[in-house]
């Protein structure tokens, strides 16, 4: 359909964008905008906003293909996530280890570096020689570290333990999807799952670790991750301390601990967790060298 010049003449429409162009543009506003990796989000919207692959999408910029209908679309993602909103949030899904996660709002967006707090407890798993081992989740969130559990090591029964409304409808969403055979429960982690008392071989848990003080320097964190995932109290220890008297509970002798935490925090927890009666406590760094997880086996 032809539009009218400014002399009222026929013209035709608007001259299109190469995607290359248009993807670049995007990159520069994020990178303005102070977006850790601005090429990599910018890449991952396009992809979403125009329903292509990330290859596809490499594909069209090296042939110089026009950007798709739909740019408007993608100039309002953009502007979100210049915004600070988070990536996780646009797209609606987040990456874990082998899985694609449903994410939102109300739900901590799960980090690269709990995929080794995963593979700690899967390894545990791994190793008991039950038939049907039993683990448990405390304070699941969207679900990744028992899903990452249920869908590795697959002989296992994983329980998943959620208190916060929002997050629990997430995690419905991501167990129906990846594990409807994992059990997860609305329930605090106090309190869970007394008929597994003495039972559990592997507990893991990605607690709230932030001390109340020390707010998170990236916008993406301070303003979207719920406050409940986050802040564990004046040391950010408060939830763990709970975590070691419930792991006692909970697990048999023997059996595994695995908590993740701040990268400070690993010296506190094992003498926490020492003087609570648990043995061979180990803090283990993640890829970056930064200590990431604490392990202890049940006396």
């Amino acid at each position: 359909m032809s539009t009218l010049s400014p002399s009222g003449a026929p013209r035709a429409h608007e001259a299109s964008v190469r995607l290359s162009t248009l993807v670049a543009r995007a990159t520069e506003t994020l990178a303005d905008a102070g977006v850790p990796s601005p090429d990599v989000d910018a890449e991952l919207l396009a992809a979403h906003a125009f329903g292509l692959t990330r290859g596809a999408l490499a594909a069209a910029a090296i042939r110089g293909d026009d950007a798709p209908a739909g740019t408007a679309a993608f100039d309002e993602l953009i502007a979100r996530r210049a915004a600070r909103e988070p990536l996780q949030h646009l797209t609606g899904l987040a990456p874990f280890r082998h899985l694609e996660l449903r994410v939102g709002p109300g739900v901590f967006v799960p980090r690269p570096e709990t995929e080794m707090v995963a593979q700690l407890a899967i390894d545990a798993l791994r190793a008991v020689p039950d038939a049907a081992p039993t683990a448990v989740d405390l304070g699941t969130g969207s679900g990744a570290l028992a899903l990452a559990m249920a869908t590795e090591v697959p002989h296992a029964r994983v329980h998943a333990a959620e208190n916060a409304v929002d997050a629990f409808i997430w995690a419905k969403e991501n167990f129906a999807a990846h594990a409807p055979g994992a059990r997860l429960a609305f329930i605090d982690l106090a309190s869970a799952f007394p008929e597994l008392d003495g039972q559990v071989a592997v507990l893991v848990s990605n607690p709230p670790y932030v001390p109340d003080a020390a707010v998170p320097r990236d916008p993406e964190v301070r303003y979207w991750d719920p406050p409940s995932a986050l802040y564990g109290g004046e040391d950010g220890l408060d939830v763990v301390r709970t975590l070691s008297q419930v792991g006692l509970r909970l697990l048999r002798p023997g059996g595994t601990l695995v908590i993740e935490h701040g990268e400070w925090q690993g010296a506190p927890i094992r003498e926490l967790l020492a003087r609570d009666g648990w043995r061979a406590t180990a803090t283990h760094p993640d890829l970056t060298m930064r200590d990431r997880a604490t392990t202890a086996l049940r006396p």
